[in-house]
């Protein structure tokens, strides 16, 4: 009986595309484009490496018949994957041509590599969103919890608050009064419990909570909306207030602060509505 299996299903020739995208994607930008902005170009090259990484990881796994050897859930692992995966790729789509292609003096040589970097990022953004839209679960489907759409949106969550943490960070914005360091909580405790449910899926560690996983989810939904309720009402006050800014000039970075928290508080609040509907109208 052969080991190496090799079906010729829609999402092994999606997950060959991202494999191929992101891999042309991060060699073209490091070969040839010339990257002097460190910070985001490292932003950048890590999210296709990364994402490169991870599905390569996958593909072998599956094809070689691994998954039930594998120390994760893989009814949740490979569209958590595929989930961050998309939206890394996605932001490297935006921010690695508004750092690099700007610049009007590139030679036409480096011009040409980011061009192409960029292009095969944007594919491999829309690859994983495909990845994603055919492993979600369809209606009354059986599938891992990370599958449905409170399990997705926990992954967004976890990535728009990653996006705060560096965008209030540098420079720190958030220790002028203490409504503003409520907001940061608000981030901090939000952050590190949508992960810990990501953790518990994926490492089917669900069990070892103290209470049933369905009340926790709903619980824990209800009191990240009325947190993150407070931190879009008190951050753009205390930023942006000249009662309470005293002088700070209203810059892009805070702008976009506020924006991903109402963001946030919109995710939070359908994770909550989506939850809510599978444990009390399902069960």
């Amino acid at each position: 009986m052969p080991i190496f299996v090799f079906p010729t299903s829609q999402l092994l020739w999606v997950r060959v595309a991202a494999l191929l995208f992101t891999c042309v994607a991060f060699s073209v930008a490091a070969h040839g484009g010339d990257l002097r902005h460190g910070g985001m170009a490292d932003w950048c090259i890590f999210c296709w490496a990364f994402s490169f990484a991870c599905t390569l990881l996958v593909l072998l796994v599956e094809q070689f018949n691994l998954q039930a050897r594998a120390p994760v859930s893989w009814s949740n692992f490979p569209i958590t994957i595929a989930c961050y995966a998309a939206l890394l790729c996605l932001s490297a789509s935006v921010i690695f041509p508004l750092f690099f292609l700007k610049d009007q003096y590139l030679r036409d040589e480096v011009r040409s590599h980011l061009i192409a970097a960029t292009v095969f990022s944007c594919l491999a953004a829309i690859a994983y969103i495909v990845e994603v839209s055919l492993s979600k679960a369809r209606p009354g489907e059986v599938a891992g919890y990370m599958a449905t759409a409170p399990g997705l949106l926990k992954v967004c969550q976890t990535f728009v608050a990653c996006i705060i943490f560096i965008l209030v960070s540098d420079p720190v914005s958030y220790n002028q009064h203490p409504a503003l360091e409520w907001c940061m909580a608000v981030y901090c405790i939000c952050f590190i419990l949508s992960m810990a449910v990501v953790v518990l899926c994926v490492g089917e560690c669900t069990g070892f909570l103290p209470v049933p996983f369905s009340k926790f989810l709903s619980g824990y939904g209800l009191l990240a909306v009325i947190m993150y309720l407070t931190a879009a009402i008190l951050w753009p006050v205390f930023q942006f207030d000249k009662r309470y800014s005293h002088g700070r000039s209203n810059s892009s970075k805070l702008i976009a602060v506020a924006v991903l928290t109402v963001l946030n508080f919109l995710l939070y609040l359908a994770d909550l509505a989506y939850t809510a509907r599978l444990v009390f109208i399902s069960g």
